[in-house]
């Protein structure tokens, strides 16, 4: 059992920056993929960006290339999303997700990943 828990959301501005956090705990964090998904209202969860086990290698959602980092620090079982020049369409309650089984690439599919946090909501508004 993989428990994760965010931290980090909150109402900004448009053009604002904001750091996610999620905290792990239960298995070896390494052995995990992890990723970030998106919620808003009425739409689908959608990939946000992803990162494999070792941190080599990332991937991200086309809407927010460029705009947010996804990093992770395996000593401290962390995995944070950094987000800059927020955007309207950026709200939504964003959650943290972990894959065991994906070794290499990270996957951008959320069916690949078992274990999910409550989420956090990030609100952009001027």
């Amino acid at each position: 059992q993989v428990r994760l828990v965010e931290s980090g959301g909150g109402l900004v501005q448009p053009g604002d920056s904001l750091r996610l956090s999620c905290a792990t705990s239960g298995r070896t964090f390494s052995n995990y993929a992890m990723a970030w998904f998106r919620q808003a209202p009425g739409k689908e969860r959608e990939f946000v960006a992803a990162i494999s086990r070792s941190g080599s290698s990332t991937r991200y959602s086309d809407s927010v290339q460029g705009r947010f980092t996804i990093s992770r620090d395996n000593a401290k079982n962390t995995v944070s999303l950094q987000m800059t020049s927020l955007k309207p369409e950026d709200p939504a309650v964003y959650y943290c997700a972990a894959d065991g089984s994906t070794r290499g690439y990270p996957s951008t599919g959320s069916v690949r990943y078992g274990y999910w946090g409550q989420g956090t909501q990030v609100t952009v508004s001027s």
